[in-house]
């Protein structure tokens, strides 16, 4: 379980191809840069979101196996060397606590529809540092349909209060000056694709109500 809480900002040092491992021969390997101390091997790590585990703790940071699942429901084939990723340890490990909650399974790819608020568009422009971006994304119908206003959604691995649901497809979020300093959401240009996750108990009622009819 992650918190949405993002605990470090790391840096994709390289992204392999996987072979020679059967079944999952199709997914990748992803090494990433990350000021953690203490990881060990089989921790998990959310990866912009996207739970992970490490596979080998390395100096300065870790690897990583994406089996052919994640690879499908992510963005992880998309990224290449030097890319910033928000990162959160699994299980508290150097984190604060607090949060929502999320699966850390990647609920799918979504893209910044656009942006407002101290003159910024959808990255980190903007106006001052005091300026709240507030933004729109579009994002798959299974995330918003677990979406309502002030209710929570995850992008790339960071928690957000829904403020509106402007369009069928879209939700709206805002972005105070703290998160986007701290996270990788203030270098986010319009039109960059994103993971995102719905409200994780939206999801299990979605599920209850499915199975009842």
């Amino acid at each position: 379980m992650f918190t949405g809480i993002v605990t470090a900002v790391g840096t994709v040092a390289k992204v392999s191809r996987n072979g020679g491992m059967g079944k999952g021969e199709g997914g990748l390997v992803l090494g990433i840069r990350a000021p953690y101390k203490g990881l060990k091997r089989g921790e998990s790590v959310a990866v912009n979101g996207a739970c992970l585990t490490v596979e080998r703790v390395v100096r300065g940071g870790f690897t990583a196996h994406v089996v052919e699942t994640t690879r499908d429901r992510t963005l992880f084939a998309e990224y290449a060397r030097g890319r910033r990723v928000n990162l959160e340890r699994g299980g508290g490990g150097g984190g604060g606590g607090g949060g929502r909650g999320g699966g850390g399974g990647g609920g799918g790819g979504g893209g910044g529809g656009g942006g407002g608020g101290g003159g910024g568009g959808g990255g980190g422009g903007g106006g001052g540092g005091g300026d709240v971006l507030v933004c729109d994304l579009r994002v798959p119908q299974g995330v918003r349909e677990v979406c309502i206003p002030q209710g929570s959604i995850t992008v790339d691995g960071v928690s957000l209060t829904i403020n509106a649901l402007p369009g069928p497809d879209l939700v709206q979020i805002a972005v105070i000056p703290f998160t986007r300093a701290h996270t990788t959401l203030g270098e986010l240009p319009v039109g960059e694709r994103v993971h995102v996750e719905g409200d994780l108990v939206g999801k299990y009622v979605r599920q209850l109500c499915g199975t009842e009819r």
